[in-house]
């Protein structure tokens, strides 16, 4: 990793991690079972809060995967998916021949719009088939609508795919992400707040439905003395050197969280001061997001994403452009799309700022003097 780089965001190392994995490596308890996965899926059960019942994965896409399994998501079914996320969000569902049904977002938060929403499920109703999921996003740490989305569910009666894969630590009406779906997933790839180098997390309600995960996720054995299976299995249990990792990470979990916040308030105070820019903030007092990315729209008509991306290259700093909708991608335009395509002016006029916790002042006095040469 070229360290004179400012890149987008980094992971960061705790202090503790070593540790962890070396008790690993001396019990030779270095696959998919050990005292790591159990203390981490027992110290996350303890930050989300009651009823919440974790099974550490191999990735956040293996949670989705299983989550719509769970929710028996079977060929020719409709799920209900954010447009504006990443690819990983929508892939399970056809992993499994279901049939996506995309949704705009709202200006708010940037995530599922339930105006949309509502027009998704009545059309999914008017083919003679009910959806059997929705799937949520809270892109960039931002927690979706809840309460507008969960009572949609309820007056539908589709159970909520939680995707918080970016939102850990981040909370509605002081209510931690990750609690809100019937199911929920978390993310600990190597660009989340933390990380377990690769891994996500699937929170279920119940033990039996943690039973059922953990089932499913070591190749579906049959309870019996020898190999049997009678339903398909995945090999999607974490590894204990993994979630070591994890264990380490979680002890600095508050401090990232404050360190994203602050890159946040960096961000703000230096684009308050700028014309042509708005930067993604919480709508109100309900919403608090971790800011795991900070991300911009440009509103100078003489500047896009792309120039501005440019420059910051050209001074060694990393940035992205925000997620290309689902609906507009090659592998899914094909599939119904609701809404007004906001999701796609978020696309053709955002991106993502460097945000990771390291960010020093240095690198802070660069971002800024890239920002104040554009925007005069």
């Amino acid at each position: 990793m070229n360290n004179n780089k400012i890149w987008l965001s980094p992971p960061s190392i705790g202090g503790s991690e070593l540790e962890y994995i070396q008790n690993a490596l001396e019990s030779n308890w270095v696959s998919q079972y050990g005292s790591n996965i159990d203390e981490f899926e027992k110290k996350l059960e303890q930050y989300l809060g009651e009823n919440s019942h974790v099974s550490a994965l191999s990735s956040g896409t293996a949670a989705i995967h299983l989550g719509l399994k769970l929710l028996k998501v079977e060929e020719g079914d409709f799920v209900i998916c954010q447009s504006f996320t990443f690819v990983a969000s929508a892939n399970p569902i056809l992993y499994l021949k279901a049939i996506p049904v995309f949704v705009d977002s709202e200006k708010d938060t940037w995530n599922i719009c339930p105006n949309a929403l509502e027009d998704a499920i009545k059309f999914c109703l008017s083919k003679g088939k009910k959806p059997k999921a929705i799937i949520a996003v809270s892109s960039y740490g931002m927690p979706f609508k809840v309460d507008e989305i969960l009572a949609l569910s309820k007056k539908y009666e589709i159970p909520v795919l939680e995707d918080s894969a970016e939102a850990l630590g981040s909370k509605y009406k002081n209510k931690p992400c990750g609690t809100f779906g019937d199911l929920s997933v978390i993310s600990f790839n190597g660009n989340k707040i933390i990380t377990t180098s690769g891994g996500g997390i699937l929170v279920s309600k119940t033990q039996s439905e943690k039973d059922k995960i953990l089932f499913l996720a070591t190749q579906s054995k049959d309870k019996a003395d020898y190999y049997s299976h009678s339903e398909i299995g995945y090999n999607y249990k974490m590894s204990n050197i993994s979630a070591g990792i994890g264990r380490g990470q979680m002890e600095v979990l508050e401090e990232r969280i404050k360190q994203k916040r602050e890159n946040h308030e960096f961000y703000k105070n230096l684009i308050e001061n700028l014309e042509g820019f708005t930067l993604f903030s919480e709508p109100n007092e309900d919403f608090f997001s971790n800011f795991w990315l900070n991300t911009i729209m440009i509103e100078n008509s003489n500047l896009s994403p792309e120039i501005l991306k440019k420059h910051f290259a050209e001074v060694n700093i990393e940035t992205r452009y925000l997620w290309k909708p689902m609906h507009l991608q090659p592998l899914y335009e094909k599939y119904h799309f609701f809404g007004n395509n906001f999701c796609g002016e978020l696309f053709d006029r955002g991106l993502c700022l460097p945000s990771g916790t390291s960010l020093t002042d240095t690198c802070k006095d660069t971002i800024s003097g890239v920002f104040k040469i554009m925007s005069i």
